[in-house]
């Protein structure tokens, strides 16, 4: 179920708003390969936490649902897991060279 969430919000961070991504010399291949990395290294970096966040709710969920919170703390963990993903894979496209296309 964990890595079912997280495969999730990663791809909600990569659909609609994820910028383009452009570099002096690289063809669209070589784009899309670095994205690919960076997503799959985001991942990663990020398992860790939502792996915490999940047990969280699962062991305090009674509680938050009691206190009428438990979608609110569910979507605040989701919502901070996928920022800090989206965060590490703009440092790491920016690492290799590309930068956002306006």
């Amino acid at each position: 179920m964990t890595r079912g969430w997280l495969v999730i919000t990663l791809l909600l961070a990569g659909c609609g708003t994820s910028p383009s991504w452009i570099k002096p010399g690289a063809d669209v291949g070589e784009a899309a390969l670095a994205i690919q990395s960076c997503r799959a290294l985001a991942a990663s970096a990020v398992e860790t936490q939502a792996d915490i966040d999940q047990d969280i709710l699962a062991t305090r969920g009674g509680d938050l649902q009691r206190a009428g919170a438990y979608r609110v703390a569910a979507q605040n963990m989701q919502n901070q897991t996928r920022d800090r993903a989206a965060a590490i894979v703009n440092s790491c496209m920016q690492a290799k060279g590309f930068v956002e296309a306006r």
